[in-house]
């Protein structure tokens, strides 16, 4: 019986699913948090997405052994700053583990709550929690955006492909 045939046995290995993944372009977010004791958490994301337009959802994967899990799960609200292909910097130090992910004073305080985020992102959400769901090795939380700060839309955007970071040559002219 193969993995495929077995339930309880998985029919695709970590290893080979994260080849397959590696093949999916997605952009790359910085998502940051306070927690109850007021300190700043950071990381940098692949997985956020879009779930819903009725009401506005969006999901953000994190890891279980992520540094920030604990942070990022009990937090009322959180930042995702949508990154340019000018802040890979960033990217990469919020994607260290023991890097001090707020070093490079790039970060500014949300207005009200003093979540931090990235002001120059080419797109900020500002969003409640409403859910956290748990989903393998990961959990899943869902937020519904309060507000939203836009940049430049004509910076090009920051992207994970092939386990590294790329910005998309346009071959067409941008839509206004």
């Amino acid at each position: 019986m193969t993995g495929a045939d077995d339930p309880a046995r998985p029919a695709v290995g970590p290893q080979s699913f994260r080849d397959a993944m590696a093949q999916l372009a997605s952009p790359v977010t910085v998502v940051t948090v306070l927690d109850a004791a007021g300190r700043r958490h950071g990381f940098t994301a692949g997985s956020v997405v879009s779930v819903s337009l009725d009401p506005p959802l969006v999901m953000v994967g994190i890891a279980l052994t992520s540094s920030c899990h604990t942070a990022m799960a009990a937090a009322a609200e959180f930042c995702v700053s949508i990154l340019g292909e000018d802040q890979r910097a960033v990217a990469k130090r919020c994607a260290t583990h023991g890097a001090d992910r707020f070093a490079g004073g790039e970060f500014a305080a949300w207005d009200g709550t003093g979540v931090p985020y990235l002001p120059d992102a080419k797109v900020v959400l500002r969003c409640r929690t409403t859910d956290v769901v748990r989903a393998g090795d990961h959990d899943l939380v869902l937020g519904t955006p309060v507000e939203i700060r836009t940049g430049d839309p004509a910076k090009p955007p920051l992207l994970w492909y092939r386990r590294d970071f790329h910005t998309p040559t346009p071959t067409t002219p941008a839509l206004a």
